[in-house]
Protein backbone atom coordinates (compact mmCIF):
# COMPACT_ATOMS: atom_id res chain seq x y z
CA UNK A 1 0.00 0.00 0.00
CA UNK A 2 2.79 2.38 0.87
CA UNK A 3 4.63 1.95 -2.39
CA UNK A 4 1.48 2.17 -4.54
CA UNK A 5 0.35 5.22 -2.59
CA UNK A 6 3.66 6.94 -3.15
CA UNK A 7 3.54 6.06 -6.86
CA UNK A 8 0.05 7.54 -7.19
CA UNK A 9 1.20 10.74 -5.52
CA UNK A 10 4.25 10.97 -7.79
CA UNK A 11 2.01 10.53 -10.83
CA UNK A 12 -0.29 13.23 -9.47
CA UNK A 13 2.56 15.66 -8.89
CA UNK A 14 4.43 15.00 -12.15
CA UNK A 15 1.22 15.34 -14.18
CA UNK A 16 0.17 18.68 -12.75
CA UNK A 17 3.73 20.00 -12.54
CA UNK A 18 4.31 19.07 -16.18
CA UNK A 19 1.15 20.89 -17.18
CA UNK A 20 2.29 23.96 -15.22
CA UNK A 21 5.74 23.94 -16.82
CA UNK A 22 4.36 23.53 -20.36
CA UNK A 23 1.96 26.43 -19.78
CA UNK A 24 4.94 28.75 -19.26
CA UNK A 25 5.67 28.65 -22.98
CA UNK A 26 2.21 30.03 -23.74
CA UNK A 27 2.78 33.00 -21.42
CA UNK A 28 6.20 33.96 -22.65
CA UNK A 29 6.54 37.30 -24.35
CA UNK A 30 9.97 37.92 -25.83
CA UNK A 31 9.12 41.61 -26.28
CA UNK A 32 9.01 42.18 -22.54
CA UNK A 33 12.21 43.76 -21.24
CA UNK A 34 14.56 41.61 -19.20
CA UNK A 35 15.17 44.54 -16.85
CA UNK A 36 12.11 43.43 -14.89
CA UNK A 37 13.95 40.34 -13.65
CA UNK A 38 14.95 42.20 -10.50
CA UNK A 39 11.41 41.83 -9.14
CA UNK A 40 11.86 38.08 -9.05
CA UNK A 41 11.92 37.42 -5.27
CA UNK A 42 14.55 34.67 -5.34
CA UNK A 43 16.98 36.67 -7.38
CA UNK A 44 16.59 40.07 -5.76
CA UNK A 45 19.85 41.64 -4.63
CA UNK A 46 18.36 44.41 -2.43
CA UNK A 47 19.00 43.60 1.24
CA UNK A 48 16.43 44.71 3.80
CA UNK A 49 17.60 43.96 7.33
CA UNK A 50 15.44 45.43 10.14
CA UNK A 51 17.12 46.07 13.48
CA UNK A 52 16.63 43.60 16.31
CA UNK A 53 14.55 45.56 18.82
CA UNK A 54 11.59 45.11 21.13
CA UNK A 55 8.46 45.73 19.08
CA UNK A 56 5.19 44.09 18.09
CA UNK A 57 6.92 42.77 14.96
CA UNK A 58 9.67 40.97 16.87
CA UNK A 59 7.12 39.71 19.43
CA UNK A 60 4.91 38.30 16.67
CA UNK A 61 7.93 36.73 14.98
CA UNK A 62 8.95 35.15 18.27
CA UNK A 63 5.50 33.67 18.85
CA UNK A 64 5.07 32.36 15.30
CA UNK A 65 8.66 31.11 15.25
CA UNK A 66 8.21 29.26 18.55
CA UNK A 67 4.94 27.58 17.51
CA UNK A 68 6.18 26.86 13.98
CA UNK A 69 9.41 25.30 15.25
CA UNK A 70 7.63 23.27 17.93
CA UNK A 71 5.06 21.74 15.60
CA UNK A 72 7.35 21.64 12.57
CA UNK A 73 10.03 19.54 14.23
CA UNK A 74 7.46 17.19 15.77
CA UNK A 75 6.07 16.55 12.31
CA UNK A 76 9.58 16.32 10.84
CA UNK A 77 8.98 19.06 8.23
CA UNK A 78 10.88 22.01 9.73
CA UNK A 79 8.39 24.82 9.10
CA UNK A 80 10.14 26.80 6.38
CA UNK A 81 6.83 27.37 4.61
CA UNK A 82 5.70 29.37 7.64
CA UNK A 83 8.96 31.11 8.55
CA UNK A 84 9.70 32.70 5.17
CA UNK A 85 6.33 34.53 4.84
CA UNK A 86 6.48 35.55 8.50
CA UNK A 87 9.98 37.04 8.22
CA UNK A 88 9.12 38.69 4.92
CA UNK A 89 5.70 40.18 5.73
CA UNK A 90 5.73 40.65 9.50
CA UNK A 91 9.37 41.51 10.25
CA UNK A 92 10.17 43.08 6.89
CA UNK A 93 13.19 41.12 5.60
CA UNK A 94 13.73 40.77 1.89
CA UNK A 95 12.88 37.34 0.47
CA UNK A 96 16.48 36.10 0.20
CA UNK A 97 17.31 37.10 3.77
CA UNK A 98 14.03 35.62 5.00
CA UNK A 99 14.88 32.30 3.33
CA UNK A 100 18.36 32.33 4.90
CA UNK A 101 17.01 33.13 8.39
CA UNK A 102 14.40 30.42 7.91
CA UNK A 103 17.22 27.90 7.43
CA UNK A 104 18.82 29.17 10.64
CA UNK A 105 15.58 28.56 12.51
CA UNK A 106 15.16 25.10 11.01
CA UNK A 107 18.74 24.21 11.95
CA UNK A 108 18.29 25.37 15.54
CA UNK A 109 14.99 23.52 15.97
CA UNK A 110 16.29 20.33 14.36
CA UNK A 111 19.46 20.33 16.49
CA UNK A 112 17.52 20.55 19.76
CA UNK A 113 14.99 18.04 18.48
CA UNK A 114 17.74 15.55 17.62
CA UNK A 115 19.23 16.05 21.09
CA UNK A 116 15.84 15.20 22.58
CA UNK A 117 15.32 12.17 20.33
CA UNK A 118 18.68 10.55 21.11
CA UNK A 119 17.69 10.56 24.78
CA UNK A 120 14.43 8.59 24.35
CA UNK A 121 13.87 4.91 23.60
CA UNK A 122 12.25 3.36 20.57
CA UNK A 123 8.48 2.99 21.28
CA UNK A 124 8.16 -0.63 20.13
CA UNK A 125 11.55 -2.40 20.12
CA UNK A 126 15.14 -2.32 21.28
CA UNK A 127 16.58 -0.14 18.51
CA UNK A 128 17.63 3.49 17.96
CA UNK A 129 14.70 5.81 17.42
CA UNK A 130 16.65 7.35 14.51
CA UNK A 131 16.82 4.93 11.59
CA UNK A 132 20.36 5.45 10.31
CA UNK A 133 19.86 3.10 7.37
CA UNK A 134 17.05 5.27 6.02
CA UNK A 135 18.98 8.45 6.79
CA UNK A 136 22.00 7.17 4.83
CA UNK A 137 19.74 6.01 2.00
CA UNK A 138 17.86 9.28 1.50
CA UNK A 139 20.28 11.98 2.67
CA UNK A 140 22.80 11.90 -0.25
CA UNK A 141 20.11 11.98 -2.95
CA UNK A 142 18.13 14.55 -1.00
CA UNK A 143 21.13 16.91 -0.79
CA UNK A 144 21.89 16.38 -4.47
CA UNK A 145 18.29 17.19 -5.29
CA UNK A 146 18.37 20.33 -3.15
CA UNK A 147 21.35 21.71 -5.08
CA UNK A 148 19.55 20.96 -8.35
CA UNK A 149 16.37 22.58 -7.06
CA UNK A 150 18.20 25.71 -5.92
CA UNK A 151 19.66 26.09 -9.42
CA UNK A 152 16.22 25.59 -10.99
CA UNK A 153 14.72 28.22 -8.67
CA UNK A 154 16.81 30.81 -10.52
CA UNK A 155 15.39 29.67 -13.87
CA UNK A 156 11.73 29.05 -13.02
CA UNK A 157 9.32 32.01 -13.00
CA UNK A 158 7.89 32.98 -9.64
CA UNK A 159 4.28 32.15 -10.52
CA UNK A 160 5.32 28.64 -11.58
CA UNK A 161 7.06 28.07 -8.23
CA UNK A 162 3.84 29.20 -6.53
CA UNK A 163 1.79 26.69 -8.54
CA UNK A 164 4.22 23.88 -7.71
CA UNK A 165 4.09 24.87 -4.04
CA UNK A 166 0.30 24.64 -3.94
CA UNK A 167 0.25 21.33 -5.83
CA UNK A 168 2.90 19.73 -3.66
CA UNK A 169 1.78 20.99 -0.25
CA UNK A 170 -1.93 20.33 -0.77
CA UNK A 171 -1.14 16.84 -2.08
CA UNK A 172 1.15 15.87 0.80
CA UNK A 173 -0.99 17.49 3.49
CA UNK A 174 -4.21 15.81 2.32
CA UNK A 175 -2.54 12.41 1.98
CA UNK A 176 -0.96 12.75 5.44
CA UNK A 177 -4.32 13.82 6.87
CA UNK A 178 -6.13 10.76 5.50
CA UNK A 179 -3.31 8.54 6.75
CA UNK A 180 -3.68 10.11 10.20
CA UNK A 181 -7.43 9.39 10.17
CA UNK A 182 -6.79 5.74 9.30
CA UNK A 183 -4.22 5.49 12.10
CA UNK A 184 -6.63 7.15 14.55
CA UNK A 185 -9.38 4.63 13.72
CA UNK A 186 -6.94 1.73 14.08
CA UNK A 187 -5.74 3.04 17.45
CA UNK A 188 -9.34 3.43 18.59
CA UNK A 189 -10.05 -0.18 17.62
CA UNK A 190 -6.93 -1.43 19.44
CA UNK A 191 -7.85 0.50 22.58
CA UNK A 192 -11.40 -0.86 22.43
CA UNK A 193 -10.14 -4.46 22.14
CA UNK A 194 -7.74 -3.94 25.05
CA UNK A 195 -10.52 -2.44 27.14
CA UNK A 196 -12.83 -5.37 26.43
CA UNK A 197 -10.06 -7.84 27.28
CA UNK A 198 -9.47 -6.13 30.64
CA UNK A 199 -13.19 -6.12 31.40
CA UNK A 200 -13.49 -9.83 30.57
CA UNK A 201 -10.46 -10.61 32.73
CA UNK A 202 -11.86 -8.64 35.65
CA UNK A 203 -15.26 -10.28 35.26
CA UNK A 204 -13.80 -13.80 35.20
CA UNK A 205 -11.65 -13.01 38.25
CA UNK A 206 -14.72 -11.90 40.19
CA UNK A 207 -16.49 -15.16 39.31
CA UNK A 208 -13.56 -17.19 40.67
CA UNK A 209 -12.74 -18.68 37.29
CA UNK A 210 -9.41 -17.00 36.65
CA UNK A 211 -7.16 -19.40 38.58
CA UNK A 212 -4.69 -20.82 36.03
CA UNK A 213 -2.00 -23.29 36.98
CA UNK A 214 1.21 -23.88 34.99
CA UNK A 215 0.52 -20.94 32.63
CA UNK A 216 3.09 -19.37 30.33
CA UNK A 217 2.73 -16.02 32.08
CA UNK A 218 6.04 -14.38 32.95
CA UNK A 219 6.10 -12.02 35.92
CA UNK A 220 7.12 -8.39 35.42
CA UNK A 221 10.26 -8.91 37.48
CA UNK A 222 11.73 -11.04 34.71
CA UNK A 223 11.46 -8.28 32.13
CA UNK A 224 14.64 -6.58 30.91
CA UNK A 225 15.65 -3.74 33.21
CA UNK A 226 15.04 -0.20 32.06
CA UNK A 227 18.04 1.47 30.48
CA UNK A 228 19.77 4.35 32.15
CA UNK A 229 19.81 7.73 30.35
CA UNK A 230 23.44 7.20 29.36
CA UNK A 231 22.70 3.72 27.99
CA UNK A 232 19.79 5.10 25.95
CA UNK A 233 22.01 7.87 24.59
CA UNK A 234 24.77 5.45 23.60
CA UNK A 235 22.34 3.03 21.94
CA UNK A 236 20.71 5.84 19.92
CA UNK A 237 23.95 7.20 18.47
CA UNK A 238 25.51 5.06 15.74
CA UNK A 239 28.86 6.70 15.17
CA UNK A 240 29.54 4.96 11.86
CA UNK A 241 26.37 6.35 10.31
CA UNK A 242 26.99 9.79 11.80
CA UNK A 243 30.54 9.80 10.42
CA UNK A 244 29.34 8.92 6.90
CA UNK A 245 26.69 11.65 6.99
CA UNK A 246 29.22 14.21 8.23
CA UNK A 247 31.58 13.18 5.42
CA UNK A 248 28.85 13.68 2.80
CA UNK A 249 27.93 17.00 4.40
CA UNK A 250 31.58 18.14 4.30
CA UNK A 251 32.00 17.13 0.64
CA UNK A 252 28.92 19.07 -0.41
CA UNK A 253 30.02 22.07 1.67
CA UNK A 254 33.47 22.17 0.05
CA UNK A 255 31.95 21.87 -3.41
CA UNK A 256 29.44 24.64 -2.70
CA UNK A 257 32.18 26.96 -1.40
CA UNK A 258 34.27 26.34 -4.51
CA UNK A 259 31.23 26.95 -6.71
CA UNK A 260 30.44 30.19 -4.90
CA UNK A 261 33.97 31.46 -5.48
CA UNK A 262 34.02 30.53 -9.17
CA UNK A 263 32.77 32.62 -12.09
CA UNK A 264 29.19 32.00 -13.09
CA UNK A 265 28.86 29.28 -15.79
CA UNK A 266 32.65 28.90 -16.01
CA UNK A 267 34.27 25.49 -16.51
CA UNK A 268 35.07 25.33 -12.76
CA UNK A 269 31.42 26.07 -11.98
CA UNK A 270 30.18 23.19 -14.13
CA UNK A 271 32.85 20.72 -12.94
CA UNK A 272 31.98 21.40 -9.31
CA UNK A 273 28.29 20.91 -10.05
CA UNK A 274 28.97 17.61 -11.79
CA UNK A 275 31.21 16.36 -8.94
CA UNK A 276 28.19 16.37 -6.62
CA UNK A 277 26.67 13.46 -8.54
CA UNK A 278 29.42 10.85 -7.86
CA UNK A 279 29.54 11.90 -4.18
CA UNK A 280 25.81 11.39 -3.70
CA UNK A 281 25.49 8.28 -5.88
CA UNK A 282 28.47 6.52 -4.26
CA UNK A 283 27.11 6.91 -0.72
CA UNK A 284 23.61 5.94 -1.81
CA UNK A 285 25.00 2.92 -3.68
CA UNK A 286 27.02 1.80 -0.67
CA UNK A 287 23.96 1.91 1.61
CA UNK A 288 21.66 0.40 -1.03
CA UNK A 289 23.98 -2.61 -1.56
CA UNK A 290 24.18 -3.08 2.21
CA UNK A 291 20.38 -3.08 2.62
CA UNK A 292 19.90 -5.36 -0.39
CA UNK A 293 22.39 -7.95 0.89
CA UNK A 294 20.98 -7.92 4.42
CA UNK A 295 17.43 -8.27 3.12
CA UNK A 296 18.41 -11.14 0.79
CA UNK A 297 20.26 -13.01 3.56
CA UNK A 298 17.25 -12.71 5.86
CA UNK A 299 14.87 -14.03 3.21
CA UNK A 300 17.15 -16.99 2.38
CA UNK A 301 17.41 -17.90 6.06
CA UNK A 302 13.62 -17.78 6.44
CA UNK A 303 13.67 -14.63 8.55
CA UNK A 304 11.04 -12.24 7.16
CA UNK A 305 11.72 -9.50 9.68
CA UNK A 306 12.32 -6.15 7.99
CA UNK A 307 15.89 -4.91 7.75
CA UNK A 308 14.96 -1.44 8.99
CA UNK A 309 11.85 0.53 9.98
CA UNK A 310 10.36 0.65 6.48
CA UNK A 311 7.80 -2.11 5.94
CA UNK A 312 9.16 -3.07 2.51
CA UNK A 313 11.56 -5.67 1.24
CA UNK A 314 14.70 -4.09 -0.21
CA UNK A 315 14.93 -5.19 -3.83
CA UNK A 316 16.73 -3.44 -6.68
CA UNK A 317 13.48 -1.85 -7.89
CA UNK A 318 12.58 -0.65 -4.41
CA UNK A 319 16.00 0.93 -3.93
CA UNK A 320 15.88 2.69 -7.31
CA UNK A 321 12.41 3.91 -6.45
CA UNK A 322 13.70 5.37 -3.15
CA UNK A 323 16.56 7.04 -5.02
CA UNK A 324 14.06 8.66 -7.38
CA UNK A 325 11.89 9.81 -4.48
CA UNK A 326 14.87 11.25 -2.62
CA UNK A 327 16.18 13.06 -5.69
CA UNK A 328 12.76 14.38 -6.61
CA UNK A 329 12.01 15.40 -3.03
CA UNK A 330 15.28 17.28 -2.74
CA UNK A 331 14.77 18.98 -6.10
CA UNK A 332 11.30 20.16 -5.17
CA UNK A 333 12.51 21.18 -1.72
CA UNK A 334 15.38 23.21 -3.15
CA UNK A 335 13.07 24.75 -5.75
CA UNK A 336 10.58 25.84 -3.10
CA UNK A 337 13.15 26.68 -0.42
CA UNK A 338 11.73 24.11 2.03
CA UNK A 339 14.88 21.98 2.49
CA UNK A 340 13.19 18.66 1.67
CA UNK A 341 11.49 18.07 5.02
CA UNK A 342 8.03 18.49 3.49
CA UNK A 343 8.85 15.55 1.22
CA UNK A 344 10.85 13.24 3.48
CA UNK A 345 8.44 13.25 6.44
CA UNK A 346 5.38 12.09 4.46
CA UNK A 347 7.56 9.77 2.35
CA UNK A 348 8.83 7.88 5.41
CA UNK A 349 5.25 7.40 6.56
CA UNK A 350 4.30 6.12 3.11
CA UNK A 351 6.92 3.34 3.18
CA UNK A 352 5.72 2.11 6.57
CA UNK A 353 7.83 3.92 9.18
CA UNK A 354 5.99 4.55 12.46
CA UNK A 355 5.38 8.26 13.22
CA UNK A 356 7.88 8.58 16.10
CA UNK A 357 10.73 7.12 14.06
CA UNK A 358 9.68 9.01 10.91
CA UNK A 359 9.74 12.30 12.82
CA UNK A 360 13.10 11.58 14.48
CA UNK A 361 14.74 10.38 11.24
CA UNK A 362 13.39 13.24 9.11
CA UNK A 363 14.53 15.79 11.70
CA UNK A 364 17.96 14.17 11.86
CA UNK A 365 18.36 14.36 8.08
CA UNK A 366 17.00 17.91 8.07
CA UNK A 367 19.67 18.97 10.56
CA UNK A 368 22.39 18.18 7.99
CA UNK A 369 20.65 19.75 4.99
CA UNK A 370 19.65 22.94 6.85
CA UNK A 371 23.09 23.38 8.45
CA UNK A 372 24.71 23.09 5.01
CA UNK A 373 22.45 25.88 3.76
CA UNK A 374 23.21 28.02 6.80
CA UNK A 375 26.97 27.74 6.29
CA UNK A 376 26.57 28.63 2.61
CA UNK A 377 24.39 31.63 3.46
CA UNK A 378 26.91 32.73 6.09
CA UNK A 379 29.74 32.86 3.55
CA UNK A 380 27.44 34.78 1.20
CA UNK A 381 26.49 37.18 4.06
CA UNK A 382 22.80 36.61 3.47
CA UNK A 383 21.52 37.17 7.04
CA UNK A 384 22.25 39.48 10.03
CA UNK A 385 24.07 37.58 12.79
CA UNK A 386 22.18 39.08 15.82
CA UNK A 387 18.75 38.26 14.38
CA UNK A 388 19.91 34.80 13.31
CA UNK A 389 21.25 33.98 16.79
CA UNK A 390 18.04 35.23 18.43
CA UNK A 391 15.73 33.26 16.16
CA UNK A 392 17.92 30.17 16.46
CA UNK A 393 17.66 30.41 20.25
CA UNK A 394 13.86 30.65 20.04
CA UNK A 395 13.72 27.69 17.65
CA UNK A 396 16.03 25.54 19.77
CA UNK A 397 13.84 26.00 22.84
CA UNK A 398 10.69 25.41 20.79
CA UNK A 399 12.08 22.28 19.13
CA UNK A 400 13.03 20.68 22.45
CA UNK A 401 9.93 21.58 24.44
CA UNK A 402 7.65 20.83 21.51
CA UNK A 403 9.05 17.31 21.34
CA UNK A 404 8.65 16.91 25.10
CA UNK A 405 5.03 18.07 25.12
CA UNK A 406 3.80 16.15 22.08
CA UNK A 407 5.62 12.91 22.93
CA UNK A 408 4.13 13.11 26.44
CA UNK A 409 0.65 13.52 24.98
CA UNK A 410 1.25 10.59 22.63
CA UNK A 411 2.43 8.45 25.54
CA UNK A 412 -0.59 9.32 27.69
CA UNK A 413 -3.24 8.97 24.98
CA UNK A 414 -1.42 6.11 23.21
CA UNK A 415 -2.12 7.73 19.86
CA UNK A 416 0.90 8.26 17.60
CA UNK A 417 -1.48 9.53 14.92
CA UNK A 418 -1.29 12.91 16.67
CA UNK A 419 2.19 13.34 15.14
CA UNK A 420 0.78 12.74 11.65
CA UNK A 421 -2.06 15.21 12.26
CA UNK A 422 0.54 17.83 13.26
CA UNK A 423 2.61 17.07 10.15
CA UNK A 424 -0.45 17.48 7.94
CA UNK A 425 -1.46 20.73 9.66
CA UNK A 426 1.99 22.32 9.28
CA UNK A 427 2.14 21.45 5.57
CA UNK A 428 -1.39 22.78 5.01
CA UNK A 429 -0.58 26.02 6.85
CA UNK A 430 2.51 26.40 4.67
CA UNK A 431 0.40 25.85 1.55
CA UNK A 432 -1.93 28.65 2.63
CA UNK A 433 0.76 31.19 3.56
CA UNK A 434 3.08 30.58 0.62
CA UNK A 435 0.19 30.12 -1.80
CA UNK A 436 -1.58 33.35 -0.86
CA UNK A 437 1.64 35.37 -0.96
CA UNK A 438 2.74 33.78 -4.22
CA UNK A 439 -0.62 34.41 -5.89
CA UNK A 440 -0.62 38.04 -4.76
CA UNK A 441 2.94 38.56 -6.04
CA UNK A 442 2.10 36.92 -9.36
CA UNK A 443 -0.97 39.15 -9.78
CA UNK A 444 1.20 42.21 -9.15
CA UNK A 445 3.68 41.01 -11.79
CA UNK A 446 0.85 40.60 -14.30
CA UNK A 447 -0.50 44.07 -13.52
CA UNK A 448 2.93 45.59 -14.08
CA UNK A 449 3.39 43.61 -17.30
CA UNK A 450 6.43 41.76 -15.92
CA UNK A 451 8.23 38.94 -17.72
CA UNK A 452 6.47 35.63 -16.90
CA UNK A 453 8.66 33.09 -18.70
CA UNK A 454 11.81 31.15 -17.89
CA UNK A 455 14.98 33.05 -17.01
CA UNK A 456 18.36 32.31 -18.55
CA UNK A 457 20.39 30.24 -16.09
CA UNK A 458 23.66 32.12 -16.44
CA UNK A 459 21.97 35.54 -16.32
CA UNK A 460 19.87 34.62 -13.30
CA UNK A 461 22.69 33.32 -11.13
Amino acid sequence: MGKSGTKSFLIYFVSFAGFAVISVFFLRNENRPIKHLNVFPLSSTVKVWPELEISWRSATATLIGFLGSAFGTVGGVGGGGIFVPMLNLVVGFDTKSAAALSKCMIMGASMSSVWYNVRVTHPTKDAPIIDYDLALLFQPMLMLGITIGVSLSVVFPYWLITVLTIILFLGTSSRSFFRAIIMWKHETYVKMVESEAKENQASSSCNGAAVIIDSDYQPLLNLAPEKSPMEVLCSNIKWKGVFVLITVWSCFLVLQIIKTGSANCSWVFWIVNLLQFPVAVSVFGWEAIKLYRESKERRLSGNWEYVCEASIEWSANQLLFCALCGLMGGTVGGLLGSGGGFILGPLLLEIGVIPQVASATATFVMMFSSSLSVVEFYFLKRFPIPYALYLMGVSMMAGFWGQCAVRKIVEILKRSSIIVFILSSVIFASALTMGVIGIQSSIDMIKHNEYMGFIDFCDGQ
